[in-house]
C-alpha cells in the first residue's frame, strides 16, 4: 500500500530523476505539474488580479507554468522573478522563454493590486533561512494575509518551510492551498508545516508508483491501513487471558493520565487491565474504573515483581 507513503526531499528528487530514466521527460513532469496547480485554482477562485513569484529553480519552473496557463485563461497575471532570468538553467529556463508578459523584478511591489499569490519561491529542499528580498516579500505577504487581502497557493511547500522536518527557515509563507506532487514529504505533515500548508493536495503527474521500489521509503502516515490487516480481531473461543494483559503505571500524585490509559487499553480489546500504583492513589483509581485490577507498587523492587511475571504482556509508564 503507497498511499500512507512520505517521501524526504532526497527521497523526492530521487523520484523525479527515476521518472525521468524510466521515459517520462522532466519537462513534461514540470508542464504537468502546473497544470495541476493552475487547475486547483480555476476550480476555487474565479478570475481576479494573481502575482506568481518564482525562484531560480524547478519549484520557479512550476510557477512558469501555472502563470502562463491562467493568463491563457484570461486571468490578469503579474509574474515576479527572484534573481536575473539569465541564470535560470534547464526546465526553469525553458518555461520562462515560453512566458510572453512582462517579469517583474522580486519585491514587496509585486504584490499590489492582487487578492491572490501563487508561491514558487523556494521548494521543500531550502536548506538555509530565507534572507534579503525574498524575506521583505514574504513578510509583506503575510501582512496582507493577516489583514485578509491576500490569500497563498503554495508550490510543492511554503517557501521556508524545511521539507523534511517541517521547520521554519527565517520566515516562511502561510498558504491557504499547498500541492505537492506524488507523496507528501515529512514536512507537510510535522510541526509548523503543518498549519502553514493550510490544505493540502497531492498531484499525481506523471510519476509511476513502482519507482518508489528502489527508494525503499521509510516514513509513512500512520492510518488504520497500516495495520488493520494484521489487527488480532478476537475470536468466539477466546478468554480474557487470551486478549493480553496491560499494566499501567500510575503516579502517586496525578493519576489522571493512567486512568484514561487503563479506560484506553480496555475500550480497544484488553483482556486484563491493571493499573499499578502507590497505596495512596487507590482509591482515586478504584472509584473510576470498575471492572481494572490494581497492584499496590511502592518501590522499583515491587515493580521489577510485576515486570517478571509472564502473564502481564504490556506495559505503559
Amino acid at each position: 500500500m503507497t498511499d500512507n507513503v512520505l517521501l524526504t526531499v532526497e527521497e523526492s528528487y530521487k523520484a523525479d530523476a527515476a521518472a525521468s530514466a524510466g521515459g517520462v521527460p522532466s519537462i513534461a513532469l514540470m508542464e504537468a505539474a502546473g497544470a495541476a496547480i493552475a487547475k486547483e485554482i480555476r476550480q476555487r477562485w474565479s478570475p481576479r488580479p494573481i502575482a506568481v513569484l518564482c525562484g531560480p529553480g524547478n519549484n520557479g519552473g512550476d510557477g512558469f507554468v501555472v502563470a502562463r496557463l491562467l493568463k491563457e485563461q484570461g486571468w490578469p497575471v503579474t509574474l515576479a522573478l527572484l534573481g536575473s532570468p539569465g541564470d535560470l538553467k534547464g526546465d526553469a529556463a525553458i518555461n520562462l522563454g515560453r512566458w510572453d508578459g512582462e517579469v517583474m523584478a522580486m519585491g514587496p511591489q509585486a504584490l499590489d493590486g492582487c487578492s491572490l499569490l501563487v508561491d514558487a519561491l523556494f521548494g521543500a529542499g531550502l536548506a538555509r533561512p530565507v534572507e534579503g528580498v525574498a524575506k521583505e516579500t514574504i513578510e509583506a505577504a503575510l501582512e496582507r494575509k493577516k489583514a485578509g487581502t491576500l490569500e497563498c497557493i503554495a508550490v510543492d511547500i511554503p517557501s521556508g518551510v524545511d521539507g523534511n522536518t517541517g521547520n521554519v527557515l527565517g520566515t516562511a509563507m502561510h498558504a491557504s492551498l499547498t500541492v505537492t506532487f506524488f507523496h507528501a514529504k515529512p514536512g507537510h505533515f510535522l510541526m509548523d508545516g503543518r498549519v502553514l500548508c493550510g490544505d493540502l493536495l497531492i498531484a499525481d503527474i506523471g510519476i509511476p508508483e513502482s519507482v518508489l521500489a528502489d527508494i525503499a521509503p521509510k516514513t509513512f502516515i500512520n492510518d488504520p491501513g497500516m495495520w488493520l490487516g494484521g489487527y488480532p480481531w478476537p475470536q468466539a473461543s477466546d478468554n480474557k487471558y487470551q486478549r493480553g494483559h496491560a499494566v499501567v503505571l500510575s503516579g502517586p500524585d496525578m493519576p489522571g493520565a493512567a486512568c484514561l490509559a487503563s479506560t484506553g487499553a480496555r475500550r480497544i480489546g484488553a483482556g486484563l487491565v491493571t493499573v499499578a500504583t502507590p497505596r495512596q492513589a487507590v482509591g482515586v483509581h478504584a472509584a473510576g474504573l470498575p471492572g481494572t485490577l490494581f497492584a499496590e507498587v511502592a518501590d522499583d523492587g515491587a515493580f521489577a515483581d510485576l515486570l517478571s511475571d509472564p502473564r502481564q504482556n504490556a506495559f505503559l509508564l
